[in-house]
């Protein structure tokens, strides 16, 4: 993920056995259409309060809890402030030059906090080494240098409370991608191994920031590995069988990773049409059905190249909603204004859409209660 004017140097356990590519299909037909489904479901585990907090907000509101904001600058402007103090966003992701040392942190996350009342979410891309928006921050080494994973368990712990000392509470790591080839584009960024221990190696860097209450984020579902060019800077298809691809993920659900973050890439497999951040088949049917994910899902940067390729920000933001996306991660300043009134028309308009809105708002305050957020 990326800021559209950042240079392109910036940008951004267990196998599933014996499923075959035709029976994995067959199974994700059936789970989009089954009452298991994000479309059909309130989250699984949402208290009582979750659900009181979520009606009463107005419908703007619940609009707003699907997106994440992005600004320029070390302090949030006036239009941030406004959003935030409004309820219409569920918080913001911020970059490295948005702060440098940790004072300045403290001032920006401290503001955007107060703003919110206490509730906001603060993102950061903390994947290690070179990709580190916070950069007196851990983990020292990229990705393929954590080692084993009881040395990344420690590592993603220990940055993790250097992070919340920041007042950062979700981290967009770790890479979940099994690399496949040596011209992988994402091979500087991902786990070294296997699949069986890349996904032990994500298992263990999602507790160690739990265990420091700072939120991971395993992404790209389902699997940027074999991509040869990064989405943000173009299209990217991703053929064949995905079972190894998917290990690292299946092993993030059963550690409770609490969100999962969508690749922009296509996915012929699992669907020929759509991208997989837009995709139902591969949002509510593969993710929801048969893995299990009950967390917040959200989308890589709608402003993408490999999104933009097909559409604006807000038909991108729609079609990912529809396929049951939680959140809308927009790291353009912008987007916010194309974004949120599309979404609002809908949810006006439908009631269905409505209440997709709805259900996806109330997973995004279970994650902040569960981060210790103030609720609305």
């Amino acid at each position: 993920m990326r800021l559209s004017n950042e240079p392109a140097a910036r940008r951004r356990l267990a196998l599933l056995a014996g499923v075959g590519l035709l029976a994995l299909g067959a199974g994700i037909a059936v789970g989009s259409g089954s009452g298991a489904t994000d479309d059909r479901a309130t989250p699984k585990h949402a208290p009582r309060e979750v659900l009181a907090a979520v009606d009463r907000l107005s419908l703007r509101q619940q609009v707003g809890q699907l997106t994440i904001s992005s600004f320029p600058g070390n302090r949030p402007p006036a239009y941030v402030r406004r959003r935030l103090r409004a309820g219409e966003t569920a918080g913001v992701i911020l970059f490295g030059f948005n702060a440098g040392p940790p004072a300045q942190w403290q001032r920006l996350t401290g503001a955007v906090q107060r703003n919110a009342r206490h509730g906001a979410l603060v993102m950061v891309d903390q994947e290690g080494g070179e990709i580190r928006t916070v950069g007196w921050a851990g983990p020292a080494a990229d990705q393929p240098l954590q080692g084993s994973p009881a040395m990344v368990r420690r590592a993603a712990g220990a940055a993790a409370g250097q992070l919340r000392t920041a007042g950062v509470n979700v981290n967009l790591a770790p890479v979940a991608d099994v690399p496949a080839s040596p011209s992988g584009a994402l091979n500087s960024r991902a786990f070294a191994g296997d699949p069986r221990g890349i996904a032990a190696r994500t298992r263990a860097a999602v507790e160690g920031m739990w265990a420091a209450r700072l939120a991971a984020t395993a992404k790209h579902f389902p699997g940027l590995g074999r991509a040869q060019v990064n989405t943000d800077d173009g299209a990217a298809t991703i053929p064949g069988d995905l079972r190894s691809d998917l290990a690292p993920f299946r092993a993030a659900v059963d550690a409770g990773v609490p969100l999962v973050m969508l690749s922009h890439a296509t996915y012929p497999a699992l669907d020929r049409r759509r991208i997989a951040s837009q995709s139902r088949p591969i949002v509510s049917g593969l993710l929801r059905g048969r893995l299990g994910f009950d967390g917040v899902v959200i989308t890589d940067s709608i402003e993408a190249e490999a999104v933009l390729d097909g559409s604006g920000v807000a038909l991108a933001a729609e079609r990912s909603v529809r396929a049951g996306a939680d959140l809308i991660l927009m790291t353009g300043s912008a987007s916010w204004k194309e974004v949120h009134p599309r979404l609002l028309a809908l949810a006006r308009r439908s009631a269905a859409f409505r209440e997709r809105v709805r259900r996806s708002a109330a997973r995004v305050l279970e994650l902040k209660r569960r981060l210790g957020l103030a609720l609305p």
